[in-house]
């Protein structure tokens, strides 16, 4: 038999609401579990149908998510000692595109190191974060330059099987742009991973920059600038 689970905990798992939301929408009949009202406290199939209506619905629409190009030189997640968050950059001034100032707290859905550039994704949307950062193998797509030429047999090798810290890492795609400069294609994120990948073959990295997350592109957007997730992208 399927073990049940609280209904606020399954909702905060499937991204909908965080837990302190889902026992708000709770508690003033916002949730139906397979067609009708669910209730606080309640314990639920893993596997049931469960929908928001009401006020919780246009709490949803109201989620914000914004594409930032980050530049070298700053944390993704909280400061750190002698390192501003990139968090700092989401200012007016250096918004693309129309609309109002963020909200401040904005969570970043994959980080991207200090030492890389490129397409980093904040946002208070459970489901968005939950979906890039869940493992469901959304793909990431860098541009990287080495320090010194790549002969076939360092592609192959990258090709895999590789693994970091014992244990397997996922297959990537690999492309040579040039002698020393590659296009990868990941479809999951441990930490440092290509520059880890890299430096087992004897290969340093000199730029790396995040070009794509999904179906989401960098495209032009300058470095350091930010804008809002369009209606017509998606992950």
């Amino acid at each position: 038999m399927t073990e049940q689970v609280r209904i606020s905990k399954l909702l905060a798992h499937r991204g909908l609401c965080s837990r302190r939301e889902a026992d708000d929408y709770l508690e003033k009949g916002l949730v139906r579990v397979d067609g009708r009202v669910a209730q606080l406290g309640e314990r639920v199939n893993p596997d049931a149908r469960i929908t928001l209506e009401g006020a919780a619905v246009r709490r949803q629409r109201e989620r914000v998510t914004v594409l930032l190009h980050k530049p070298i030189g700053y944390v993704s997640g909280q400061p750190e000692a002698g390192y501003q968050s990139a968090h700092v950059l989401l200012t007016p001034d250096r918004q693309l595109g129309a609309g109002p100032k963020p909200p401040r707290h904005l969570a970043v859905a994959g980080r991207l190191d200090i030492d890389s550039q490129g397409l980093l994704v904040l946002t208070d949307d459970g489901r968005i974060a939950r979906h890039l950062i869940g493992g469901h193998g959304v793909e990431k797509e860098y541009l990287v330059r080495v320090r010194r030429p790549l002969d076939d047999a360092a592609l192959a090798a990258l090709r895999g099987p590789l693994t970091l810290a014992g244990r397997p890492l996922r297959p990537i795609g690999v492309w040579r742009l040039g002698p020393d400069y590659l296009r990868l294609v990941l479809t999951e994120g441990r930490k440092r991973q290509i520059r880890h990948m890299l430096a087992d073959i004897g290969h340093d990295v000199v730029s790396l920059k995040r070009v794509r997350i999904g179906g989401v592109r960098l495209g032009g957007l300058p470095v350091g600038r930010w804008r809002y997730l369009t209606a017509g992208e998606h992950f």
